[in-house]
């Protein structure tokens, strides 16, 4: 008589599995790479003397799709666009890029002038300029003992 022998996959215990996988995330984050969906556009951050500069990656926005709000200290940059359009004698057999919206928010920093943010939109890039407050240099002075 033929028995058929029953393998049992099993998965061996790897306690340590878990804690790579988070060192790795961890790394990864560090090095500048993040878990954001892929719709999400991309950002580069750049710091000079006077100020920040932020570009946001938004090929097939125009100016009018974006949308650039402050409150307290986060900048928020977000859009909805909708593309409805039918033409007269048009008929889709597959529709996947109707609709595309995003929002991105950035906590920024205390040294940074509100009032002076400028924005631009060029060649399917945006680009925030964040200038910097002046720095008060700390004055010194004799005091005279009276």
């Amino acid at each position: 008589m033929n028995h058929l022998k029953q393998q049992l996959h099993t998965v061996p215990f790897r306690p340590f599995n878990g804690m790579f996988s988070q060192i790795l995330e961890d790394l990864a984050q560090f090095q500048g790479r993040d878990e954001l969906p892929r719709s999400a556009p991309r950002v580069n951050i750049t710091e000079q003397s006077d100020g920040y500069t932020l570009e946001l990656l938004a090929p097939g926005f125009s100016k009018e799709d974006l949308k650039l709000h402050m409150e307290k200290d986060v900048l928020t940059i977000s859009s909805e666009k909708e593309t409805d359009k039918l033409e007269e004698n048009e008929r889709y057999t597959r529709r996947e890029f109707s609709r595309h919206a995003f929002q991105r928010q950035f906590r920024l920093p205390e040294q940074v002038q509100a009032e002076k943010i400028t924005a631009e939109h060029v060649n399917g890039v945006l680009t925030v300029k964040l200038p910097k407050k002046a720095v008060e240099v700390p004055t010194s002075k004799e005091i005279s003992i009276a």
